[in-house]
């Protein structure tokens, strides 16, 4: 079987990083969450004082993209990497409800892009890599050779994130998230700086009614079809 890149984006809370570990997991890939890159910059920002609901230094956050660096280590116990941010493990941190409504603006900014997308082009320099994120498709790997894009509908995704955070302990209400959802889904789509689009020659799949094992089994399917492809 030759080596692939595989490119997974979509909408937020679409399940795409739980297929993409996954999936890298058992094809033996790399995994890369361009998301965790996204929202650790945005913790950056939160932790200096750079953003807030009611203000965003851009300009303070660009020159400071130098002083950020991002790295992902590997975590034998849980079985994927996790993303540090200046050498402190910030998996945990980037996943609340207060970095979701911030990471939207910071993913805007162009000169954030331009550093993560380079950084992101590197690690699927040698194919083997499984990445999941917003245009992972369409302006990372426009090569790859499986492009998958996930979907599902507002209300599904603002459950399922919902009952993850609060299994996880977070104090938060449904109607919070999927008014997250609705706006990270409208940033996302309208920016000027490489909108969440679905690739022309993607597959599209909507997994508002599949289970994980459904959803895993259609994506290993589709790996092992491209890998196996002349």
């Amino acid at each position: 079987m030759k080596d692939i890149t595989i490119a997974i984006d979509g909408f937020s809370s679409t399940g795409k990083s739980t297929i993409a570990k996954e999936l890298a997991r058992k094809l033996e890939y790399i995994y890369v969450d361009s998301g965790a890159m996204y929202r650790a910059v945005t913790l950056y920002a939160m932790q200096n004082n750079l953003i807030s609901k009611s203000y965003f230094h851009k300009d303070k956050l660009v020159q400071d993209l130098i002083k950020i660096n991002l790295l992902f280590r590997y975590n034998s116990e849980l079985g994927f990497a996790e993303i540090y941010l200046n050498d402190v493990n910030v998996e945990k941190e980037i996943r609340n409800i207060e970095v979701s409504e911030l990471v939207s603006k910071v993913a805007e900014v162009s000169e954030v892009r331009r550093k993560l997308v380079q950084q992101q082009q590197q690690f699927g320099i040698n194919k083997r890599v499984v990445m999941d994120g917003r245009d992972i498709g369409t302006v990372v790997f426009p090569n790859a050779e499986l492009k998958i894009f996930m979907n599902a509908s507002a209300e599904k995704r603002a459950q399922r994130r919902f009952d993850e955070l609060t299994k996880r302990g977070d104090n938060v209400s449904f109607d919070e998230i999927l008014k997250n959802i609705e706006y990270r889904d409208h940033i996302d789509s309208t920016r000027e700086d490489s909108p969440l689009k679905i690739a022309k020659d993607a597959i599209f799949i909507d997994n508002s009614n599949l289970t994980l094992g459904e959803q895993f089994n259609k994506v290993y399917c589709l790996a092992q079809n491209s890998m196996n492809s002349n």
